[in-house]
């Protein structure tokens, strides 16, 4: 009880002095006509008298990079806004920023690892592991306190997602082309695209290595993940595993 008030302090706090964090705005002009009047009115008109009652519980936001399974080298920097169903499954709508005018990449499913353990032997290899990227400091949560991102990150840690990408804004596509994309997770550092990491910490004033730091006491909570391997020799650098990763063998084989 005293850390959950501790926490409401902290979030209460928070909501007074900090906003959500640095903007992240999206590079990619779609094409097509300038909305007419008619069509402002008609949006006017909807957002006061239509629900929007799907997108009210997406209190949880969340930024991290997904490398497609297929293709690794095809990295993306993605924005979570999502909704906690219940304490093991998370539904969440991905943009490439976090303004208005950013632009639907993908969706995601995040399940807890008891949920993880009840799925039938051909689905887990569409579920990607979490463990790197919660310890590694590049998943992050913009503007919300130490303590609370970290406790945030607690509850996600041992997680798998589902995430599937239909919009390649990175690439500079102005329209979504193409099939969906299975997303992956990164699991070693040497993985991700250090420009791409860099960018999006210079623009949103983020120290993953400080992160790192900070969750350090997450480690001994870290249980094997299955999917650790699975891309691991798509990469042209060397790569490394860090404390608390490890991969559950078995399945990463047929990944």
């Amino acid at each position: 009880m005293k850390v959950l008030n501790h926490l409401l302090v902290v979030f209460l706090t928070a909501a007074i002095f900090t906003s959500c964090g640095e903007d992240r705005k999206s590079d990619t002009e779609v094409p097509g006509r300038d909305e007419s009047t008619k069509t402002n009115v008609l949006e006017t008109g909807s957002n006061l008298i239509q629900t929007k009652a799907p997108f009210d519980p997406m209190e949880v936001y969340l930024v991290g990079f997904h490398p497609m399974k297929q293709d690794p080298g095809h990295q993306m920097e993605a924005h979570h806004f999502c909704t906690q169903i219940n304490e093991d499954f998370a539904q969440c709508v991905l943009f490439d920023g976090n303004t208005e005018d950013a632009r639907l990449t993908g969706i995601e499913y995040i399940i807890s690892e008891r949920l993880f353990e009840t799925l039938p032997e051909e689905e887990k290899q569409y579920w990607h592991p979490h463990n790197y990227e919660i310890l590694s400091g590049q998943l992050v949560a913009p503007g919300l306190p130490d303590i609370a991102e970290t406790e945030l990150m607690d509850s996600k840690m041992n997680s798998y997602g589902k995430t599937w990408h239909t919009w390649s804004t990175d690439k500079g596509d102005e329209l979504p082309f193409g099939d969906p994309m299975l997303a992956w997770s990164f699991n070693r550092d040497g993985e991700a695209n250090p420009e791409l990491v860099r960018r999006r910490n210079e623009a949103m004033d983020i120290d993953p290595n400080e992160k790192r730091e900070q969750r350090k006491e997450l480690i001994s909570k870290a249980n094997p993940q299955e999917g650790v391997d699975a891309i691991k020799d798509e990469f042209p650098g060397p790569t490394e595993l860090i404390p608390g990763v490890e991969s559950k063998k078995g399945r990463d084989s047929v990944q």
